[in-house]
């Protein structure tokens, strides 16, 4: 073995290792012979490790702050990570904006042209009972042929009917003209319920993703008819009578238009569709009727509210109840695990009877409104959970049919609801008429716990 030398001033206790040395390999270049110098080769010798290099001044101040995209997206955000989904949301919010719309516009157009709310109710209230007759048959179709080939054409015909009821009011026609006008525009589809539909089909393998795209679409309702009517009495208010009713129609039928164009993300159509019709399907009709008494508790509480309030501020202190439960169908879509019906309907029940107790109790409007806002609270999880049963008992290909059916049982409630009310109000006092919305929830609590059994079996 070679002599070795330690070179003077050095702390190392290592041999001097020279290219004959065992230890020395030589070092070398990708494509060439090898370079001067060397490696060692051993545990003895460990290479000089290079400072970490410190990421660019942005990405490291937007990983200080927390930003950036390394969050996950949250639950509602995730929904629109789907192909299409986006596109079909955005022109059913521009079809579903005017179902606030038409009611406020056309009583504001026929009571300012004819001078009677009276036959502005009736109108309104013969078009109600038409949709709620038409709805299902259109449903049908839509399930049976495509939402494009059935909903474009339904959406033509109610838009004639409005512009029709917009001719006779302007001609200054006989009364029954207007009856027969707004009864046309029954074929309207449920543009609300063909995008659940959508939904369903496009998670139906996730019920987490589904019941938080219920818990949206039922929080765009609410804000659909917290800002309907309000656009609409702008409208009329500000232009012309029938500058509601006009704007409505061109919303809905652009919105309609859109929404169909998107076919990536429509339901298969299913011309033979297996199973029962969804009215026959088992603990159905004990759903429809808990949806009944759900309606009443709408139709009555805007009634009462409005007489109660007794001026301007009626739409306002009403929407409160809309904005709760707008609030409340956001919050109710992110969590994991939903309630059943029947704690929501309790729930409502409770909750329901706080305008009552502020309006009996104080009788000022400043007690009521943020009683509204607790009590709509209520309001968007009981639909959520009820649509998703509905979802739940509809026979496969029959999606818009089964959710129309829910949406007519509504419809009827409401109209009840409405009739209840504002009789309790003319003989009774308006805040004795906030009994109404306490007693059809209570209704409705009672219908959902008698047939939770049925409904489960079904």
């Amino acid at each position: 073995m070679p002599q070795t030398t330690r070179p003077a001033g050095a702390r190392s206790v290592l041999p001097a290792i020279t290219p004959g040395h065992p230890a020395f390999v030589p070092r070398h270049t990708p494509d060439g012979p090898p370079s001067r110098g060397g490696t060692l080769r051993g545990p003895l010798h460990r290479p000089p490790r290079r400072p970490p290099r410190r990421p660019p001044r942005r990405t490291w101040l937007l990983a200080r702050r927390g930003g950036g995209r390394t969050r996950p997206p949250g639950p509602y955000a995730r929904l629109f990570t789907i192909p299409g989904t986006r596109a079909f949301t955005a022109g059913n919010l521009m079809a579903r904006l005017p179902m606030g719309m038409f009611g406020v516009g056309a009583i504001l157009m026929i009571a300012g042209t004819r001078g009677s709310y009276a036959l502005a109710g009736a109108v309104t209230a013969t078009g109600l009972a038409a949709t709620a007759v038409v709805a299902p048959w259109t449903a049908r179709l839509v399930d049976r042929y495509g939402q494009a080939r059935v909903a474009v054409p339904a959406t033509v015909l109610a838009v004639l009917g409005h512009l029709t009821l917009v001719l006779c009011v302007r001609a200054d026609a006989p009364a029954w003209t207007l009856f027969a006008a707004y009864a046309a525009t029954a074929t309207c589809p449920n543009t609300g319920g063909m995008s659940r539909a959508r939904w369903a089909h496009l998670l139906r393998d996730d019920p987490a993703a589904r019941h938080t795209a219920n818990a949206f679409e039922q929080a765009v309702d609410e804000l659909c008819f917290m800002l309907g009517p309000v656009l609409a009495a702008l409208l009329c208010s500000a232009l012309f009578p029938e500058a509601g009713t006009l704007a409505a129609s061109l919303l809905l039928l652009t919105g309609v238009l859109l929404f169909t164009a998107q076919r990536s993300t429509q339901p298969p159509v299913s011309r033979t569709a297996p199973g029962p019709a969804p009215l026959r399907a088992p603990g159905m009709r004990p759903l429809l009727v808990v949806f009944l008494a759900t309606g009443a508790v709408f139709g009555s509480m805007e009634v009462v509210t409005l007489a109660y309030v007794d001026g301007p501020a009626g739409g306002a202190v009403l929407a409160l109840q809309a904005a709760g439960s707008c609030a409340a169908g956001l919050v109710y879509g992110r969590v994991r695990r939903a309630a059943g019906l029947t704690g929501c309907l309790a729930a409502m029940t409770a909750l329901m009877a706080l305008p009552l107790l502020a309006a009996a109790g104080t009788g000022t409007v400043w007690a009521l409104a943020p009683a509204l806002l607790l009590a709509g609270m209520a309001t968007a999880p009981t639909m959520v959970t009820g649509m998703t049963e509905i979802q739940r008992l509809t026979p496969a290909g029959r999606a818009n049919e089964g959710m129309t059916l829910a949406v007519t049982a509504l419809l009827g409630g409401i109209a009840a609801g409405s009739a209840s009310g504002g009789w309790v109000v003319e003989h009774l006092g308006a805040a004795t008429g906030y009994t109404v919305p306490v007693t059809a929830a209570a209704l409705a609590l009672t219908a959902a716990a008698a047939t939770a059994g049925t409904r489960r079996a079904g």
